[in-house]
């Protein structure tokens, strides 16, 4: 199935230029085709096209409907951006595919990125959301010194992953608690100073591992939020899944 992004399509009754242009040059749809269009917002527009213009289709919406996401509670990662920003773009298409509610790149003292271009991080995010049918689109702030998204974004779970073994930390895996709000804040190639995981520490924040393997940032931010969703789903799994194992063998 393909979607259509439009995000006041109920406004302006319109596809933007861009998803009139796929709908109509490249798929050559034509007046009466059906379409599916979603707002970013959690809704899905099944809408009926009125014609074919290249650059503002018009479309009549023909019915409304809520698509909750798949998740119950509200997953931020906070992530400093990689040096080479394909891979950041990299990261941001997963992360939207596999699901979350916000990612705030974080400036951090060894950060060796210092801007971002949030615009076209954005129009990935997008078509990731379309390609994996979801109707709400993640947030993505500007770059935020750390500090200052430490302070403005909590939840009821702060982890933070950290590569200093001195440092005493946990398994994520055995540590998250499913289904309740969490930050999960991944450093710079570089990691965090010292006084940033001072700070860190003192804001509640726990330092954890994704286990033994050396992960790249992006990696280790993709693993992480795969962690919670798998441990967020066990709950409803068939409890014969696991019988032969007292823990699932896949964390």
């Amino acid at each position: 199935m393909i979607q259509f992004y439009s995000p006041d399509i109920e406004e302006t009754l319109r596809l933007p230029e861009s998803d009139s242009q796929h709908c109509c040059r490249v798929l050559r749809m034509q007046p009466g085709d059906t379409v599916t269009v979603v707002d970013g917002k959690g809704n899905s527009f099944l809408c009926r096209l009125l014609d074919n213009h290249t650059k503002h289709t018009a479309v009549a919406i023909e019915r409304k409907e809520h698509v909750p996401l798949i998740w119950s509670n509200n997953i931020t990662v906070m992530v400093a951006p990689t040096k080479h920003m394909d891979r950041m773009e990299w990261l941001v298409e997963k992360l939207v595919e596999i699901g979350v509610n916000r990612i705030v790149p974080v400036k951090c003292r060894f950060s060796e990125r210092k801007d971002i271009n949030r615009e076209r991080l954005e129009k990935i995010a997008v078509s990731a959301m379309k390609q994996s049918l979801k109707a709400t689109l993640p947030v993505i702030t500007e770059m935020t010194p750390l500090k200052q998204a430490v302070e403005t974004y909590d939840a009821d779970q702060l982890f933070v992953g950290y590569c200093d073994k001195d440092t005493p930390r946990q398994l994520l895996s055995h540590t998250y608690k499913a289904d309740t709000d969490v930050n999960l804040l991944i450093g710079p190639e570089g990691d965090f100073s010292t006084d940033e995981i001072h700070f860190l520490l003192d804001k509640g924040y726990i330092p954890v591992t994704m286990g033994d393997n050396r992960l790249r940032t992006e990696t280790a931010a993709l693993v992480a939020v795969t962690t919670c969703h798998i441990l967020n789903q066990l709950p409803h799994c068939n409890p014969a899944l696991f019988t032969m194992h007292s823990t699932p063998p896949f964390l």
